[in-house]
This record gives C-alpha cells, structure tokens and sequence, in this order.
C-alpha cells in the first residue's frame, strides 16, 4: 500500500502537469457503475456514477496537495470550490497521458476506472488494479469526517508533542508500538513499511507496549519516523509491487529497505521472525528488537 512517500512523488509529479488545467469530460468504469447498482461503493464514494461525471465536468483543478496519505485536488467551477480527494488504497495509479495507450504496463491500462478528458488535451487517469483506491467528491473536507481526525504532518513542528501526547491517552497506552505508530491519528502517513524500518533501527521490538517506552525512546523513534520517510521522499518511494509515479516509474527505496521483508538480519545474522500486529504481518529481528 501506497505511504506517505509514494503519496508525496505522485503529488509532486502531478502538480505540474495538472495544476490550471480545465476538465472537459469524466468517464467512470463499467465495474464502478455495476458496484452502485449492486448497492456498493466501488472506488467512487459518497456519489452516483453520473452525479459523479456531471460534478466533475468543467471543473477546473487549482492545487494539488498531499496530506497523509491522501491527494486532495482543489477544484474551482463557477468560483465555488471543491475537492476530489483520493487515497491509492493498495493498488491505485495516476498518469499523465495523451491517450490512454500511453499506459505501458497492461496491469493498469486493464484496469483504469476513471478518466479525465482535459480540455486543451490530454487525459488524467486513474488506475486500480484491486480496486481498494477511493475518489470522493467533496464540498469541503469536513463531509468525510476521518478526514478531520488526521493527525498532523509528521514534518510539522508541533508533530513530535501531537505523538507523545496521543501515546499517553488510555486508547493508546497498552497497544503495541507498531499499531500506533500505524494509525493515522497518531502519526500521519507512517505505514507497515516504514514503521518496520524506524523500529528495526531503534532496535524496538514491534509489540512493546508504549506505556513500556520512555518520553524519550518515543521522541527518538519519531525522529527516525521522519528520517526514514524523508529519505523514501528522495528515493522516489519505495515499490514492492504495484506502486507507480504518473510517468509509470517505480521508485527505489525498496534497495535501501533494512528490515521490511528481509529473511536474515543485516545486523547480527538471525533469521527474522513474523508476527501480526493491528492486522499487518510485522518482521523484526528477535536478537536485534526488545
């Protein structure tokens, strides 16, 4: 699944391409359209198929912003605004093409669900392969309220003393390192990747109760949190399957990844162990990790 890295490149590559840009027309996939019929959401939330396509028709896209893991598409028509905001879900792709049969890999070409025909050309596409990706058309943030729930970025001066602050709540306190520093309300954008890399590099067991790691421990991971998706940021992300930038590119973190998917440990040598925690298989170095 897509982090806050991969989240960011897709962002900065778009802005771009994409910023003052007009939208002329929308076309929704067949397989979103059969979902709502069915009485599902499939990738479209919170519209119909065809409000969707009207709502979105002459729109014209102001800014391009991340925040956490979603991409929020600030959109003017008639001076109203609005946003379309997406998350990537596991599989989701945006690309930047003047046609359709510019998509290189097969995989996202079959399975394109929404496509913008721009008015002075071109087209904006997105892609999902699984289908976990969302697009929602919103009036204002606060219409999808986990949205308002976001922790705040974890570049933000106030970040550190927003996670300190959360780990000591009741909800937080006897949960394990690695789910908290997974959920979004805690720290924004930090995955089962790069929470692996950060716990491995503090030598973190990743099911260590936080009320069992001091103030200062909990600081110095942050720090590492922020040091690990900065240097994802440079390396264009890290691609372990379907993730691509808009120009079908793949990132190259995942060469520089020390722990996430590794069967030995780089450090001393031990086979590394498995264990779920908050629904995600976390790998960890049982030598290494307390």
């Amino acid at each position: 699944m897509p982090e806050l890295p991969e989240v960011e490149g897709v962002v900065q590559a778009l802005k771009p391409e994409i910023e003052g840009r007009t939208i002329e027309q929308v076309q929704l996939s067949e397989i979103i359209r059969l979902s709502f019929s069915e009485g599902k959401q499939c990738i479209v939330k919170q519209s119909e198929p065809d409000a969707f396509e009207e709502a979105l028709t002459e729109m014209t896209i102001q800014k391009i912003e991340r925040r956490a893991k979603y991409i929020f598409f600030h959109l003017l028509k008639e001076d109203v605004p609005y946003i379309l905001v997406s998350h990537l879900g596991m599989t989701g792709a945006w690309f930047v093409v003047n046609s359709p049969e510019e998509i290189g890999e097969a995989k996202f070409k079959k399975h394109i669900h929404a496509t913008f025909q721009m008015t002075d050309g071109g087209y904006l596409i997105y892609s999902d392969i699984r289908r976990f990706g969302e697009l929602r058309f919103l009036a204002q943030i606060e219409d999808h309220a986990p949205l308002t729930k976001m922790a705040p970025e974890p570049f933000d001066e106030a970040a550190s003393d927003y996670f300190i602050a959360k780990s000591l709540l009741p909800k937080y306190e006897k949960k394990a390192v690695k789910e908290v520093i997974m959920d979004g309300q805690v720290i924004s954008g930090c995955g089962n990747i790069y929470a692996t890399e950060a716990l491995f590099a503090q030598k973190i067991h990743p099911a260590r109760k936080m009320n069992r790691i001091s103030e200062k421990r909990k600081r110095e991971l942050f720090e590492v949190i922020v040091a690990v998706l900065r240097q994802s940021i440079e390396a264009g992300g890290s691609t372990i399957s379907d993730y691509r930038n808009i120009n079908g590119e793949a990132g190259s973190m995942q060469n520089r990844l020390k722990m996430y998917g590794k069967k030995i440990c780089p450090a001393c040598g031990t086979d590394t162990c498995q264990m779920t925690i908050g629904g995600r298989t976390s790998v960890f170095c049982p030598n290494c990790q307390h």
